[in-house]
């Protein structure tokens, strides 16, 4: 009750406005962060209907059947295992009165209506999109390279040189921890903290509440 109180005294509309640090804590989708993996919120767009949240793990969408319906649905796009294929601004023109961030994860893809008057934090976000694609690639960049290494010592290696049963189960557990670290641990980023505290300024000013 108090958030949905506190998202009208914002006075939001169906027009996304950036939401301030200061008021992180009266959004919906602060009840569904993993506060014990550290997660924590970067960058945050609320319509009447949508919170679109930007964590350094994932982002969580509060997806609203309707303005006047308290049904939600919360849907996590982690980074890790979701793909920036694409971001955009579409800015306003002289009449209109929002502009338009477009991006996608993995399968999903989102169109955004953001106040327009949000645009410099607008252009924070879709920079920090674009830095997560890219290390996205690099990282699959390096995923496809340690498969092939594998291949490539394994057409070095005979099994026959190994001595015994022990040695080949070692030879192996070494060889799969080795894979295992590079794939899921060293090309897998999963925490993107520092690209969010590159681009984020978080100098978002909460709506003014009407007199």
């Amino acid at each position: 009750m108090f958030k949905r109180l506190a998202a009208e005294a914002l006075g939001i509309s169906d027009i996304g406005v950036i939401v301030s640090p200061a008021d992180y804590d009266k959004v919906d989708a602060d009840d569904y962060l993993f506060h014990e993996d550290a997660e924590k919120i970067f960058f945050l767009i609320k319509s009447k209907k949508d919170e679109y949240c930007f964590t350094n793990l994932a982002l969580i969408h509060v997806d609203g059947d309707s303005a006047v319906s308290t049904k939600r649905m919360i849907k996590r796009y982690e980074y890790s295992s979701n793909r920036v294929g694409y971001a955009a601004i579409e800015t306003a023109g002289t009449m209109d009165m929002d502009v338009e961030l477009k991006f996608s994860l993995g399968d999903s893809a989102f169109s955004i209506d953001v106040k327009k008057s949000f645009i410099e934090q607008v252009k924070d976000i879709y920079k920090a999109l674009i830095a997560i694609g890219r290390q996205q690639a690099r990282d699959a960049v390096g995923r496809d390279n340690a498969i092939r290494t594998l291949d490539a010592m394994g057409g070095m290696l005979k099994l026959g040189n190994l001595q015994g049963e022990a040695a080949v189960v070692s030879h192996f557990n070494a060889v799969l921890d080795n894979l295992n670290g590079a794939v899921l641990d060293r090309h897998t980023t999963r925490d993107y903290t520092k690209v969010f505290e590159r681009y984020i300024h978080n100098d978002a000013q909460p709506p003014k509440i009407p007199g």
